[in-house]
């Protein structure tokens, strides 16, 4: 028998209107985040039965596995995020407000925001993730992270600065230094972005600035595990790991970094790197909300039933009956995955249309149906015509097939024919000219933006006068 959940039915005679959602006398249900999570509930729920109120701190959603490519100029950033509220106008009765979730009061069922409160009869939370440094401050403070449109851009904008600079320099060991990348973590994102600057250090950057001699442009990629790619098979991590090195990838295994002050990089194995491009691709964290007890958190992620309700406590089994948690905020363990489903975007959109369904079908009396992941398969590319992917069945493919399926299951992903069409197009250039085709700086980067600072800071002292 599958969990029956019953309708709440808030009371919302008395609600603040700051978020200014109108009344309805229909179930409310807010979706906190509009990854790929909370796309599907929004997608999926019956807008007939229900007052649907999507709430995300951005106004569009992020194909966030094609950031690297906006980072190496591949991509354009509109060409791998949708405006939300396009995705949702034709379906009715469905709200979308730019804001910051905050916490919660389960017992009022009030939801709290950095504008207001909102009330509502079904919660359910799509937060994602965020950058997790482990504590390490002066990394934080000074590597690149790729989690959103803004960090692609800062980095896009470093990295072509670093080669405007380096033009302007006549010291030899300067100029090595600004060509040093450090990529931590050897998950998908390292290993791709990696490929990526492998390939512009190949076929763009020479053309654009014939001056500088990339035989000293060097990439380190550094794992703390035994092998690339740990979440996949073996055999797939090997052979990225054999891709990596065609493309003179220095990769470094079981190693930690200790230390980045923006200019050295210090492991635990004793080595020191000279870089001023440090990449972060090495963990996350859940993307949590104030309001949750102590049993409902481990290792700083929701626990949730096969029903995706978040647990009460974890012990007794008690559930927040109106509360679900999806995605890469959530663990939700099984005989298949007893340390939770991985954080992949199919995950999260497998949850979010069960979740949905689940919700339709208690308007109608029928009870929910626990929540089983179809594992499709698993990709990674490293630069072109070279990908693995790990698929059911113990189907392990390489090479140019699995780069063809990497291209074609990413192009399915993106949200809207338009997103499609444009990253399409882009790739067939990319690939047919071996050209990138977004190499404009139109920003400064963080690092700039500092070296600005503190020599205006410095030009403001030299201008002061001085007191006798």
């Amino acid at each position: 028998m599958g969990l029956k959940i019953e309708p709440m039915g808030t009371n919302y005679s008395n609600e603040k209107i700051s978020v200014n959602i109108p009344l309805s006398e229909k179930p409310r249900v807010v979706v906190v985040g509009g990854g790929f999570g909370g796309l599907n509930v929004v997608k999926h729920l019956n807008p007939e039965l229900f007052q649907v109120v999507l709430l995300d701190r951005y106004n569009y959603h992020t194909f966030q596995p094609l950031l690297y490519q906006v980072a190496t100029a591949g991509l354009e950033p509109d060409s791998v995020a949708g405006p939300l509220r396009k995705i949702i106008k034709k379906n009715k009765n469905i709200y979308f407000r730019m804001l910051k979730a905050e916490s919660f009061d389960t017992r009022s069922c009030i939801l709290n925001t950095n504008i207001g409160s909102l009330k509502y009869d079904y919660l359910i939370l799509c937060t994602g993730s965020q950058v997790n440094y482990f504590n390490k401050k002066d990394i934080a403070g000074n590597a690149f992270p790729l989690k959103q449109i803004t960090h692609a851009l800062d980095l896009r904008s470093h990295i072509f600065q670093q080669y405007e600079r380096i033009e302007l320099l006549s010291d030899e060991n300067a100029k090595k230094k600004r060509l040093n990348y450090v990529v931590i973590g050897a998950g998908p994102t390292g290993v791709e972005i990696c490929g990526a600057l492998a390939e512009l250090k190949k076929h763009v950057l020479p053309r654009d600035y014939p001056e500088i001699d990339f035989r000293h442009m060097q990439i380190y990629l550094i794992e703390g595990l035994g092998r690339v790619l740990p979440a996949m098979s073996e055999i797939s991590g090997r052979k990225a790991n054999e891709y990596l090195d065609r493309e003179g990838v220095h990769v470094i295994l079981n190693c930690l970094i200790e230390s980045y002050d923006g200019n050295i990089v210090k492991l635990n194995n004793g080595m020191q790197i000279e870089s001023e491009t440090v990449i972060w691709a090495a963990g996350v964290k859940a993307d949590l909300i104030g309001g949750f007890s102590k049993g409902s958190i481990e290792k700083g992620y929701l626990l949730v039933n096969e029903y995706n309700q978040v647990y009460r406590d974890i012990n007794t089994k008690e559930t927040y009956r109106n509360i679900f948690a999806l995605g890469d905020i959530s663990r939700l363990k099984d005989d298949s995955y007893p340390e939770g489903y991985p954080g992949l975007a199919p995950v999260a959109m497998q949850q979010g249309i069960n979740a949905a369904r689940n919700l339709n079908r208690m308007m109608v009396s029928k009870p929910a149906k626990p929540f089983r992941y179809r594992n499709k398969g698993v990709l990674a590319t490293i630069g072109r015509n070279r990908a693995v992917a790990d698929f059911p069945g113990n189907i392990r493919l390489s090479g140019f097939i699995g780069w063809f399926i990497w291209l074609s299951v990413h192009i399915m992903y993106l949200v809207g024919f338009r997103n499609k069409a444009v990253v399409f197009s882009n790739w067939v250039w990319n690939y047919i000219t071996y050209d990138r085709g977004m190499r404009l700086i139109i920003r400064p980067s963080p690092k700039e933006k500092d070296e600005m600072s503190n020599a205006m800071i410095e030009e403001m002292k030299e201008k002061e006068p001085v007191n006798n």
